[in-house]
């Protein structure tokens, strides 16, 4: 048993030293100082990592997994700061299959399965960005989980001058709001303040990203789609979202339909409401400027945080390049419509293109010089 662990250590630390030498040379290069903190967080990284890894049977040398997207993440986690060891957690990993483009033996562009590191930040590590990268902020005083029957009033402004928000905690009820006190480099003091209604869009983003691949039983999979089952699974969509927009948060995550294309922790009792109020967090912290210094930090924490660009992201690789075509069918040629493959839209080749008249000209006579010019050395008078 203890040459087991020593074995698993040694591994352990070998994954170490491979990973963040290399990470710590990349941050240099890009002007960032490793400090200890941020070194202890890439350690404590590649061991969750290296979990997440083990319950899925994958090695860190597995030639299937994407040694870019995991180089990409350590240095998130540096440039960030964020500690996998925290508790509460401030980021989590976890393995997605997500298909890449490659080349194959002849050198044709071809789709591959690879299996990708994701990282998310979690409330507490959104905290913990704000607090170090917040612009002008000097600390994050304690939150406020403002409940159903407390009693609470919002702030009020007259001019520059404003009334500080009034809470009186009874513990009892949902949490209905959350108030970020946030103390400036100046001593003053601004609260904001992110409602529970507001994580709607939050539930809708989250749906929407659930769809991606449910086709409604009218295609057996979105990449065997054709275009006509297409439109009837994207209309389908469309109809799920329209009816969540028009739902209060507690009645869409009540209600049996919507809750078919909801993720357990959204509407398992045990982590409902630990979802909402983190949601909440996110939205607050997510809105105060920060000021990275470095714009290659600021540009990791985009990519992480930033659910419009994974979207759009997502959206680019999922449909470029690609176009709906109705056709219209040939009488008494339906049956064969529907039987035969679709055929794959091909580029037109390009015809060959001819030499200009001109050129040919020019050409013969540069032929007739020369030959000329031959004749001439052969008789020994180059002139």
């Amino acid at each position: 048993m203890s040459e087991q662990k020593q074995q698993f250590n040694t591994r352990l630390a070998k994954i170490n030293n491979t990973y963040a030498p290399m990470i710590e040379r990349q941050l240099t290069g890009n002007g960032i100082d490793m400090d200890d903190y941020s070194k202890q967080c890439v350690v404590n990284a590649i061991t969750s990592i290296n979990q997440a890894l083990d319950q899925k049977g994958i090695d860190w040398t597995d030639p299937q997994l994407d040694q870019n997207n995991l180089t990409e993440i350590l240095l998130n986690v540096a440039s960030l700061k964020l500690n996998a060891a925290a508790s509460p957690r401030e980021v989590y990993f976890q393995t997605r299959n997500v298909k890449v483009k490659g080349v194959d033996g002849n050198g044709n562009s071809i789709d591959v399965w690879k299996k990708q590191i994701e990282m998310g930040i979690e409330g507490d590590g959104n905290d913990a960005i704000l607090s170090r990268f917040g612009r002008n902020v000097d600390r994050v005083s304690q939150i406020w989980l403002v409940r159903e029957e407390d009693e609470f009033t919002y702030p009020t402004f007259t001019g520059l001058e404003m009334q500080p928000p009034k809470w009186t905690p009874t513990g009892k009820g949902k949490v209905i709001r959350v108030v970020y006190p946030i103390i400036k480099t100046d001593q003053t003091v601004e609260y904001h303040i992110s409602e529970r209604e507001d994580v709607i869009r939050n539930l809708i983003a989250h749906i929407n990203n659930n769809l991606m691949n449910e086709t409604f039983g009218i295609a057996e999979s979105r990449f065997k789609a054709t275009a006509k089952q297409k439109k009837e699974i994207a209309a389908k969509k469309s109809e799920v979202l329209n009816k969540v927009k028009d739902m209060s948060l507690d009645e869409a995550l009540d209600d049996p339909e919507t809750q078919k294309h909801i993720s357990p922790a959204w509407k398992d009792p045990q982590s409902r409401e630990s979802m909402i109020i983190r949601k909440m967090r996110n939205n607050v912290a997510k809105k105060i400027p920060k000021d990275f210094s470095n714009s290659f930090v600021s540009m990791q924490y985009e990519k992480t945080t930033d659910e419009t660009y994974k979207q759009v992201k997502q959206e680019i690789e999922d449909n470029a390049n690609q176009e709906f075509i109705d056709v219209e069918p040939i009488e008494g040629e339906e049956h064969s419509q529907t039987t035969e493959p679709e055929l794959e839209e091909k580029e037109p080749e390009p015809e060959p293109q001819s030499e200009p008249q001109q050129e040919s000209k020019r050409q013969k006579e540069y032929d007739l010089f020369e030959q000329s010019q031959e004749q001439k050395t052969d008789d020994g008078n180059p002139f």
